[in-house]
């Protein structure tokens, strides 16, 4: 993955897959912790003990349409890099957390990608699902709940390309001056 904004598409999506209807992203830049955390947060149908264990083996997926599973390995090895971790905390039926934290101003930290494009992408393909976006930083206090969005459309639809479009804006103007 060559940008953490690809990382986050690869967790929602693990979400929308695990049957979840609420999932919040935290993103928050701490530059005097020189750390860059992703929480993700569902209630989806969350992960036995026996598959949490092998969660983060590449080799291991519960998808049946390939072999391998490499986006929690590969978050877990991009983390790890920048002096970061990753955990995983996920209860069957109650649904899962990973917290990803990376070194912020580490060489090896991976750019942020397109996030405002990723998060309304995400969002508008799956208008059945609330998504609570936060991004947190020195300068920059942001939420982005679909519930709001939804109240504020009036029943217009988050598939609408020029909402998206909008959306996308919103965001983006929103996240100036976040860590790239």
């Amino acid at each position: 993955m060559k940008d953490i904004s690809m990382h986050i598409m690869d967790i929602l999506q693990n979400s929308i897959r695990a049957k979840a209807d609420r999932v919040e992203l935290n993103v928050t830049e701490d530059h005097a912790a020189d750390t860059l955390t992703l929480e993700f947060i569902d209630n989806g149908t969350g992960m036995s003990e026996e598959t949490l264990a092998k969660v983060l083996n590449p080799f291991f997926t519960t998808r049946t349409t390939r072999k391998v599973g490499l986006g929690l390995s590969l978050l877990k090895q991009n983390a790890e890099q920048t002096g970061g971790y990753l955990d995983i905390q996920s209860e069957l039926g109650k649904g899962t957390v990973v917290k990803a934290v990376f070194g912020l101003s580490h060489w090896d930290r991976q750019p942020m990608g397109d996030l405002p494009g990723t998060l309304i992408l995400t969002v508008s393909a799956h208008p059945e699902i609330r998504f609570i976006f936060r991004y947190k930083s020195e300068t920059i206090d942001f939420v982005f709940d679909t519930d709001e969005v939804n109240e504020v459309l009036e029943g217009a639809s988050l598939q609408d390309p020029s909402i998206i479009q909008d959306l996308k804006e919103l965001v983006e103007a929103n996240l100036e001056g976040r860590v790239e």
